[in-house]
Formats: structure tokens, C-alpha cells, sequence
């Protein structure tokens, strides 16, 4: 740190500059407030669940270098089967993007970013979009894991068949970095 500060002195660009390159990869939502169930507003609209099904707005920082696209993926890994549930795939997306608007998920929405592809969720309609979560009403809350990787193509080699599995196959050979953020839900009458 002592040979560090008097580069710093020398040079402001410099120093932010090397600072940023030490900053790690990060993912945030201000829709999905830390240690807060998600909203309903996230949540489904099926099964029983009534939220209006809209995908929450993310944010990403600090991406390593060499990243030529990014991948965003929504996963509870409690939900039956056994292999957890896959919510929300969203790939291709252009390595500028740092955030995706909530409503992104929608079916058709022009929200995401040009030549960015969505794949069916588990368990839909085999329309692309952002499926929210609706665990069983016994259940205990469910972990929902949201990760945005950083990946070293500009696009992931998968026909339009392929299933959220199959991507995630093809995300985990490509990736170059990952953040993730963790946010919890279970249906109002279950949590009590």
C-alpha cells in the first residue's frame, strides 16, 4: 500500500483506473432489497400465486476483462425436481449491458438489449420469459439464486430448442466470472 499512494499522487487516472481493475464483479437490485422477501410483484401468476409475474430490475459492475457477452439466470434449487427449478435464462447479452429494467422478462419485451435471447422457464408455455417464483403453500421459503455471468463468447452455441439446462451447460464452459445475489420467498399464509 506504501509504494501504491504515490502513483496515486502522480496520476488520479491512473489510480482509479487500477482501483476499478481490483473492484470485484457485483450484481445488485434495488427491486430485491438484501436480508427482505422478494416482492410479490416478482412473483407468479400461476399454481395459485397472483403477482403480476414482472422480472426485477439488475444491476452489474466491475465485469472482467476479455468479457464478450453476459448470461443472467434465476434458479431455485429447492424446488421439486430433484435438479431445482429454473425461473429465468436471458443470453447473448452484449458486453456493454450493465443492467437489465424491470419488465425485461417479459414475453417479446423490447426492454432487453438488442440480439439478447431468453429461454422457456421450467414447467411453461414454451415462450421465452421471466417466470416468477411460486413455491408450494407448505413450503418453508425457497432460496432463489440470481447470478449474472461474465463469458468469454459473444454468444452462447445452443439452438432455440435448447432447455435452461442445456444453457446452463454451455454458460458453465464459458465463464469467465460470476456474482450472484440470493433473496428468499415463501407464500404469505406459508411463512406464518
Amino acid at each position: 500500500m506504501k509504494k501504491f499512494l504515490p502513483l496515486c499522487a502522480l496520476s488520479t487516472l491512473g489510480c482509479a483506473a487500477a482501483l476499478a481493475a481490483d473492484a470485484p464483479f457485483t450484481l445488485t437490485s434495488p427491486d430485491l432489497p438484501a436480508g427482505r422477501p422478494i416482492p410479490e410483484r416478482y412473483t407468479a401468476d400461476t399454481f395459485g400465486c397472483h403477482g403480476p409475474n414482472e422480472s426485477p430490475h439488475l444491476i452489474w459492475s466491475h465485469p472482467p476483462e476479455g468479457t464478450k457477452s453476459f448470461a443472467v439466470t434465476m434458479f431455485d434449487p429447492h424446488r421439486p425436481p430433484l435438479s431445482g427449478w429454473w425461473h429465468w435464462i436471458v443470453y447473448d447479452l452484449p458486453p456493454d449491458t450493465r443492467e437489465l429494467a424491470r419488465k425485461a422478462g417479459d414475453p417479446g419485451s423490447a426492454d432487453l438489449p438488442a440480439g439478447a435471447r431468453q429461454a422457456p422457464p421450467d414447467g411453461a408455455a414454451p415462450q421465452p420469459h421471466y417466470y416468477g417464483p411460486c413455491p408450494d403453500e407448505r413450503d418453508p421459503p425457497h432460496q432463489y439464486l440470481i447470478t449474472v455471468y461474465a463469458l468469454s463468447v459473444a454468444h452462447l452455441n445452443v439452438p432455440a430448442t435448447a432447455t435452461a439446462a442445456n444453457i446452463d451447460y454451455e454458460i458453465s464452459t464459458k465463464m469467465l466470472a460470476k456474482a450472484t445475489i440470493v433473496r428468499a420467498y415463501a407464500r404469505a399464509h406459508a411463512a406464518r
